[in-house]
C-alpha cells in the first residue's frame, strides 16, 4: 500500500503566540489551508491509495463550519483515495462534533470509539481508534493481539509514546514504545507529538504537526510518504511548511544602552519567511524592558523578546562596601538568600536600585 501520513493539522487554532502582530494569526490560518491543499494535490498527482490522518485535524473549540466545508471539498477531489481519520484529544469523536454530524464523502472513514477497530480491504488491514473525550488515561493498545494475515497491518492512532500525566493529571492514550513495537504492526501512523521522529527504526512514526504552531515547534514540518507490504517498507519525509519559527540569541555584553541593543537586533539578516524569538544573553550594563524593545521592532518579523541576561555587577564586592550601595546590595542579597524572592525579582531589584543611585 502507498500512503501519505499527516497529523496535528489543528485547523482554526487561535495562534496565541502570533497575537503580537496584527492579522498574523489570520495569515497563518490561510497558510494552514494552503499546506493542506498541497497535501491533497500530492495525493492526487501521485495517485496515492491511502491518506492517513492521525488526529487533531481541527480544533473542536474553535473550528468553523466553513473550515470543515473546505476540508470536505478537498477530500472529494481525491475520490480514489481512501482517507482514514483517527480523532485525537483536540478533535474527539463526541456527540454533535463535526465527525458526528457532518456528512463527509464516501472515501472518508472516521474511527468512532476508543476500542480498536479493524478495517479490511484487498491490500491492507487498518486498525484505528478515536478519542471520545478530551483525554484518554488508559490505552486500548495495551491489550491488542494481531491475528495472522498475509496482508500488512497498519495502525492509525493519536497517542502519547512513553507518555505520562500532564500538569492537570490527564493522559492522552499513553503507551510504551517497546509495547507498541512488540505488537507487530507493519506501520504505526501516530499523532499527538508535534515534532517528527523520522529517524526512528521501529516503524512507529510521528510526522509532527503539518505546519508549525509556534516557537515550541522548531524544525521541519510536513508529511510522511511511504509504501508498506509484508515484505518491504520505505518512507520519506516531505517538508511542507514554508514559514519557520526560529530562536536567535543576541549578546548584550558590549552594549551600553537600549538604542545600542535595538540597532544590533536590526542589523541581523532575517529571512522573510521566518518568525523570530530574540533571546538576550550575556551581562547587561543597562535596564532592559522587553516590551519597549518589541514595540521598537514592530515593523519586523520578530514576535518575542526574552531577557536571559544578568546584570554586570560584582555583587559580592559591592555588598562589602561601607556606603549606601553596599548596604542596599547586602540587604537584597539577604532577602534572596532566605528564599523570599525569585532570582529574577532579585536581579531586577538590584538593577533598578543601583540605577537609581
Amino acid at each position: 500500500m502507498r500512503f501519505v501520513h499527516i497529523a496535528d493539522m489543528h485547523f482554526d487554532a487561535p495562534f496565541t503566540s502570533l497575537n503580537s502582530k496584527e492579522h498574523l494569526g489570520d495569515k497563518r490560518r490561510l497558510e494552514q489551508r494552503s499546506v493542506f491543499k498541497r497535501v491533497i494535490d500530492y495525493v492526487k498527482e501521485n495517485e496515492i491509495e491511502y491518506l492517513l490522518i492521525s488526529g487533531d485535524l481541527y480544533e473542536h473549540e474553535y473550528v468553523r463550519k466553513s473550515t470543515i466545508d473546505y476540508i470536505a471539498r478537498l477530500f472529494r477531489e481525491i475520490p480514489q483515495t481512501k482517507i482514514f481519520i483517527s480523532p485525537g484529544n483536540h478533535d474527539p469523536y463526541i456527540k454533535n462534533s463535526y465527525y458526528d454530524i457532518y456528512e463527509f464523502s464516501d472515501n472518508v472513514y472516521i474511527f468512532r470509539n476508543p476500542n480498536i477497530e479493524r478495517y479490511e480491504d484487498e491490500n491492507v488491514n487498518i486498525y484505528g481508534m478515536a478519542f471520545n473525550e478530551f483525554y484518554l488515561n488508559t490505552s486500548p493498545l495495551e491489550n491488542i493481539t494481531l491475528p495472522f494475515s498475509n496482508k500488512p497491518s497498519v495502525l492509525i492512532a493519536h497517542c502519547d509514546l512513553n507518555g505520562s500525566k500532564d500538569a492537570e493529571g490527564f493522559c492522552y492514550n499513553p503507551i510504551l514504545e517497546s509495547k507498541l513495537n512488540s505488537i507487530g504492526f507493519d506501520y504505526c501512523a501516530i499523532g499527538h507529538v508535534h515534532k517528527n521522529n523520522i529517524d526512528n527504526k521501529n516503524r512507529i512514526y510521528y510526522p509532527g504537526s503539518t505546519i508549525s504552531l509556534g516557537f515550541d515547534e522548531l524544525g521541519n514540518h510536513g508529511m510522511i510518504v511511504g509504501e508498506v507490504t509484508k515484505d518491504k517498507f520505505n518512507m520519506t519525509f516531505i517538508d511542507l511548511d514554508e514559514r519557520s519559527f526560529e530562536e536567535l540569541e543576541i549578546s548584550v555584553d558590549e552594549l551600553q544602552s537600549k538604542e545600542d541593543l535595538i540597532e544590533k537586533i536590526l542589523n541581523y539578516r532575517y529571512s522573510e519567511l521566518a518568525m523570530y524569538k530574540i533571546i538576550l544573553v550575556g551581562n547587561r550594563n543597562f535596564e532592559i524592558n522587553t516590551r519597549e524593545i518589541l514595540r521598537a521592532l514592530e515593523e519586523t518579523n520578530i514576535l518575542k523578546v526574552k531577557d536571559k541576561t544578568k546584570i554586570n555587577y560584582n555583587l559580592e564586592e559591592l555588598s562589602k562596601q561601607n556606603n549606601l550601595k553596599g548596604i542596599f546590595v547586602k540587604e537584597v542579597l539577604d532577602v534572596y538568600n532566605k528564599g523570599l524572592c525569585t532570582e529574577e525579582e532579585y536581579q531586577k531589584a538590584i538593577e533598578i536600585g543601583l540605577d537609581a543611585m
